[in-house]
């Protein structure tokens, strides 16, 4: 919602106070759009008060609140004569207790915001509409801005989030306390969705722009889960993965916006605060010994940042890594990019021989064509490389991916001019 300046203090703190918020009203109306609107309600109502009166003490307990109040009004307005249900049928009698700051940190309100976060991201949501849904029902961005951050018109962003909404309402979404087990797995699928979130940001070369600016969003949503499960390994984990891929944002892209080989990159441009929160964070998820796919991604990352130097690389240690992750999460792009760490310690053939069993499965795959014609270009295989290339071209997601891939095109004609 936008603001004058003078109240950037009162946006901060109801960004930072939505997923809060927002979830322990939609435990208590049970419906996305009413408890959406109800988180509404509230901040609005805050825009008025709060610059006379000052913040309350406790904002996410006087949004919620407020808040409900403010929807139960509007529900008894729209209903007119129609009495409301029981009160037990439409809440956890807890939000009503006057204790509600005291109780905000409490396992029951951890268990809400996990709940909203599962409901964002629930398994019959495809993941477009997934990411989606997260960014504006946790992280309060506007329809206009998700459509922006997406590259479709706002008509068509709202229709996909109109028609998440009414899936999760379809599905019904259960709001009971989550079991050891259920969590596990929301757990995971709430991880994979705000990787998702920073994938979307990840490919984008103008660290300015605002498909850029996800990265940030999803690394925020990494540190809201890790405020409250501060001992999963994982989540230090891909907190970890993040923070290292995103200190790399500057020395990615030339100013073009083609992408740069990470060999090739200008190190002196990696955000080394971003690298020693992330190699800490490593080194404290290490400790719980309970080592996951997202721990051992941010741990070869960590060796990436630790080389000052690419022929400072630990391409043993790489390669030890991703065979510990083939074993864990094993994939077709997994072994591909193994196939760097091999081509790096036995050379281009040897690589090459790894990748040839993945030529069905990745042959839709941007980087299976690049990668492999990188290693018949190193053998001097160039009329294969050619053909490799062209296929990547074809594939290519960017234009910033396309660019990338005719440089290598030029440089293999050059080269092939230059021998005749």
């Amino acid at each position: 919602m936008p603001q004058p300046p003078e109240h950037d203090w009162i946006e901060a703190r109801l960004v930072g106070a939505r997923p809060r918020a927002m979830a322990a009203l939609l435990r208590y109306f049970r419906d996305l759009d009413l408890a959406e609107e109800a988180f509404q309600d509230a901040c609005l109502r805050a825009l008025k008060s709060w610059p006379k009166n000052g913040p309350p003490r406790d904002a996410e307990g006087w949004l919620i609140m407020v808040g409900r109040n403010a929807a139960i009004d509007h529900v008894r307005r729209q209903a007119k004569l129609t009495e409301l249900p029981p009160e037990d049928a439409i809440s956890d009698k807890g939000d009503v207790e006057p204790d509600l700051a005291e109780r905000l940190d409490a396992a029951d309100y951890r268990d809400d915001i996990l709940r909203l976060l599962f409901v964002c991201c629930h398994p019959e949501l495809p993941a477009t509409q997934q990411v989606a849904l997260a960014l504006r029902i946790v992280s309060g961005l506007s329809v206009q801005e998700i459509a922006r951050t997406f590259l479709v018109n706002e008509r068509a962003m709202e229709q996909r989030i109109t028609r998440a909404k009414a899936r999760v309402a379809k599905a019904g979404v259960p709001f009971e306390t989550p079991g050891p087990v259920e969590r596990a797995e929301r757990f995971a699928a709430v991880s994979a969705m705000i990787y998702l979130v920073f994938n979307e940001g990840y490919t984008d070369a103008n660290p300015a722009s605002e498909r850029a600016s996800l990265c940030g969003e999803a690394i925020r949503l990494a540190r809201l889960m890790l405020r409250m499960f501060p001992s999963e390994p994982e989540m230090m984990g891909l907190l970890a993965l993040m923070l290292l891929q995103h200190s790399r944002q500057g020395a990615r892209f030339d100013e073009t916006g083609v992408p740069i080989l990470l060999d090739d990159q200008d190190r002196s441009l990696w955000n080394r605060s971003m690298i020693a929160e992330a190699l800490a964070m490593i080194d404290k998820a290490m400790l719980h010994h309970q080592p996951g796919p997202y721990q051992i991604q941010a741990a070869i990352a960590a060796l990436h940042a630790r080389a000052g130097k690419p022929e400072d690389t630990d391409w043993a240690g790489i390669d030890q890594l991703y065979a510990a992750l083939e074993r864990r999460a094993p994939s077709p792009v997994v072994t591909l990019n193994r196939a760097v760490a091999i081509w790096k310690l036995k050379g281009p053939q040897a690589a090459l021989d790894m990748i040839a069993p993945l030529s069905d499965a990745l042959d839709g795959y941007f980087y299976f064509h690049g990668v492999r014609g990188t290693f018949l270009r190193q053998l001097g295989r160039n009329n294969e490389a050619r053909d490799a290339f062209a296929a990547a071209v074809t594939l290519a997601g960017t234009a910033a991916e396309a660019a990338h891939i005719r440089n290598a095109l030029d440089q293999l004609e050059n080269c092939s001019t230059r021998q005749t």
